[in-house]
């Protein structure tokens, strides 16, 4: 899920959220003031989560393919 970055109009605040793709932007601050927020435009930021995200989960060991004469 992606982590959007938020500024609050009001109290300056820059908080992170985590939505959906889908999910509609957040309008309100969840300071006391209760101001407007704007989506702010930063480096992407995301978070890999589970298995298989690792260099090691996807190597796989190859076979022998020297050939020795007998």
């Amino acid at each position: 899920m992606p982590i959007y970055e938020y500024k609050c109009d009001d109290c300056g605040k820059v908080f992170e959220v985590i939505q959906k793709i889908s999910d509609k932007k957040l309008t309100i601050c969840r300071c006391d003031e209760k101001g407007a927020v704007h989506r702010l435009v930063s480096s992407s930021g995301f978070r890999l989560k589970g298995s298989g995200w690792y260099e090691t989960d996807f190597k796989t060991k190859k076979p022998d393919t020297k050939k020795t004469d007998s």
